[in-house]
């Protein structure tokens, strides 16, 4: 799979290897990456080729990509309105962090196969600029669903990848499996974004934890914090690897500069502030939703500690990096039909978002906060204002809101899930009268049964600020965005022929 496969031109080439034997930089080199012919690729660079002729920025030296998975504009809306209310604010006129970016787009979430999409294809497509098929991992769509020798010649370069071979670093953060499909799509590529470790790889296929321990690009990540560490240990030792391989003990085997750290109070003695490289992997599988690990007091770091530690390491290089940071937990509360839990993970991950606002410069950093799909999460029935997001709906003269079954409904609610009003027999919604409504296992009233409430297909947001935000407008293609980050840093050539000095 992955492997040191930028397609340079003999002209780059020649380029490269003159800096090389020069000792210098080859970070002034746009990388042509080798799914520029993809039909997917070439529309999306044409858009975002237009917008840049007709608008002026300054060169990003540095990106951060939020990503809030299932972060539907709903809830963005309803988790406004949770934060402004926990604080004893006015949830309503409240703002999150990441709505005061001063640039604004909505983002088409489609892939290549599916009206509704899954966070792998989503991904592949925010890193790689590609639309791909649902459930693969940085393979453009020429490849074919869980077919491993299909893979062999439908291979993209992230984002990440080029930054890497450019000399800036890299990192991620993401609350879920750092081997999950948002996380993974910035170093792995897999026709099945479930082939996490040796005991679910297919036909030959490298398993998504080796290939980030084994990731050629550059000198290789910088920080990747998460869960997930029973993907990197053989059985031996409580993991899932069939293989025998350890690759935390690996990953430590690199170099004395590598660190591995599975336990908080390691990771904050940690110096982040020096050229360590770091892979954190703080649960065996995702982390623990920010409301559970607050109120039990769960030793894992924050979503916005994790995300200073790697700002802090990552402005170690001058030449500048590119950073992933997925509220990934966001998504799982809605599947679990718990918006309580949805709502707590957003307003950590905005927390995050202001974090990095903090640490970081307009001038040179590139902020994105976006969504890789939406939510079937739905806000409605006339609640008076400050009615509590997650209550019982009451009217503006303070009667209680009732459906036609004279029982009282909540503002929140989901399309189908495993709070649904009906069974395999019938459909009746219970009383909530005596119902907290508000309390942490609250399962929203759905309306289609199923064990896990699912994604939706319409229009995410997109929030941004700095060098090249300018270009984010309008409606755009999801795959839209790696092109964006590529015309701010100049880091990408959409010529096949010669690479291009890019200024930086």
């Amino acid at each position: 799979m992955r492997h040191s496969r930028l397609s340079l031109s003999v002209g780059q080439c020649v380029m490269l290897m003159s800096c090389i034997d020069n000792g210098l930089s080859t970070s002034n080199i746009a990388y042509p990456p080798q799914q520029l012919n993809d039909p997917y690729y070439q529309e999306a660079a044409h858009q975002v080729a237009q917008r840049a002729e007709s608008r002026n920025h300054d060169t990003a030296t540095n990106v951060i990509l939020f990503v809030g998975d299932g972060m539907g504009i709903s809830t963005v809306t309803a988790a406004r309105i949770y934060a402004g209310q926990k604080r004893g604010l006015d949830g309503e006129s409240y703002k999150l962090t990441m709505e005061t970016l001063p640039w604004t787009a909505l983002s088409k979430t489609y892939s290549h196969d599916s009206q509704v999409s899954d966070s792998a294809s989503t991904a592949t497509a925010m890193v790689a600029g590609v639309k791909t098929r649902s459930r693969m991992l940085g393979l453009t769509s020429d490849a074919a669903f869980g077919n491993c020798a299909s893979a062999e010649n439908a291979g993209t370069d992230s984002i990440f990848e080029i930054a890497e071979f450019s000399g800036l670093s890299t990192g991620f953060v993401s609350t879920a499996r750092i081997t999950h499909a948002t996380p993974a799509a910035t170093y792995a590529e897999s026709p099945h974004r479930d082939w996490e470790d040796s005991s679910s790889s297919r036909g030959g296929c490298k398993d998504i934890a080796a290939q980030l321990v084994d990731w050629p690009a550059g000198d290789g990540i910088e920080v990747a914090l998460g869960g997930g560490l029973r993907h990197f240990l053989p059985e031996s030792k409580d993991g899932r690897r069939t293989d025998e391989r350890n690759l935390t003990e690996e990953w430590e085997e690199k170099s004395e500069k590598h660190f591995f750290v599975s336990q908080l109070n390691k990771f904050t003695k940690l110096d982040f502030s020096t050229d360590i490289k770091v892979l954190g992997l703080f649960n065996d599988s995702h982390l623990n939703y920010e409301l559970d690990r607050v109120t039990q007091q769960i030793p894992e770091p924050s979503i916005a500690e994790m995300t200073r530690a790697a700002i802090t390491r990552l402005s170690q290089n001058e030449k500048g990096f590119v950073l992933l940071v997925e509220g990934g937990r966001i998504d799982h509360g809605h599947h679990a039909g718990n918006a309580v839990r949805a709502l707590e993970d957003t307003d950590a991950f905005d927390q995050a978002v202001a974090a990095a606002l903090e640490m970081t410069s307009r001038e040179d950093t590139l902020i994105i906060v976006t969504a890789d799909h939406s939510h079937t999460l739905t806000i409605a029935g006339y609640p008076r204002r400050n009615n509590p997001i997650l209550g019982k709906v009451v009217y503006p003269g303070g009667t209680p809101a009732k459906g036609l079954d004279g029982k009282p409904y909540t503002a929140l609610g989901y399309a189908n899930g495993p709070g649904s009003i009906c069974n395999v027999k019938s459909c009746e919604r219970r009383d909530l009268s005596d119902i907290d409504t508000e309390s942490q296992n609250f399962r929203q009233p759905a309306y289609i049964p199923m064990g896990s409430e699912t994604h939706a297909g319409e229009d995410v947001a997109i929030f941004a600020s700095g060098p090249g935000a300018n270009l984010f407008s309008g409606v755009m293609e999801q795959n839209e965005i790696f092109h964006v980050i590529g015309a701010a840093t100049g880091l990408v050539a959409n010529s096949p022929e010669t690479g291009t000095q890019n200024g930086r």
